[in-house]
């Protein structure tokens, strides 16, 4: 059985191990140990994320497959946005499943959430931004009808990186 539920701050060691894993998994062959590290622990602490989670206008959420935590996503409204795109718009900072549970149709049930969820809130359009180099992401943003509008700078420890913004107009 698979659900979502939204993540609350008694929550917050799992919300800290699984942005942990899957960004290491995601990006940790592609940088250098120390720049992961630092930014694992910069940016996947427990202060910073309980921030993050109390943050008017953000949301984390739980994918759970069978009960266990398979994976999670962070929209972000209104000024938690990390940039101003568009006065109505839905960011989705991060969308990551752990490795087990890819290829298993789970990312489209998390993106169908977070646009079912922009839809509810009245907000268009859905924008995020994606590391120039993860070409399984774009592919995907691309089948779901993202596309790119701009760019912006990424800072992995002391390695600027290209993200680049991608958008989709909901109907």
């Amino acid at each position: 059985m698979e659900e979502i539920k939204q993540v609350q701050p008694d929550q917050i060691d799992d919300l800290i191990a699984i942005s942990r894993e899957t960004f290491e998994a995601t990006f940790g062959k592609d940088n250098t140990a120390e720049n992961m590290q630092e930014f694992l622990d910069s940016s996947y602490n427990h202060d910073q994320l309980l921030t993050e989670l109390e943050t008017p206008g953000s949301s984390f959420w739980f994918l759970y497959v069978d009960g266990q935590v398979a994976g999670y996503l962070k929209l972000n409204v209104n000024s938690a946005q990390s940039e101003r795109v568009d006065e109505n718009a839905m960011e989705i900072e991060r969308i990551y499943l752990k490795e087990s549970f890819q290829h298993r149709g789970l990312g489209q049930k998390m993106m169908d959430f977070a646009l079912n969820r922009a839809r509810d809130l009245g907000k268009n359009p859905v924008w995020l931004g994606v590391w120039e180099h993860n070409e399984n992401a774009k592919n995907f943003y691309a089948r779901n009808g993202f596309t790119r509008f701009s760019q912006h700078t990424f800072v992995l420890g002391d390695d600027p990186q290209t993200d680049f913004l991608l958008k989709k107009n909901l109907d």
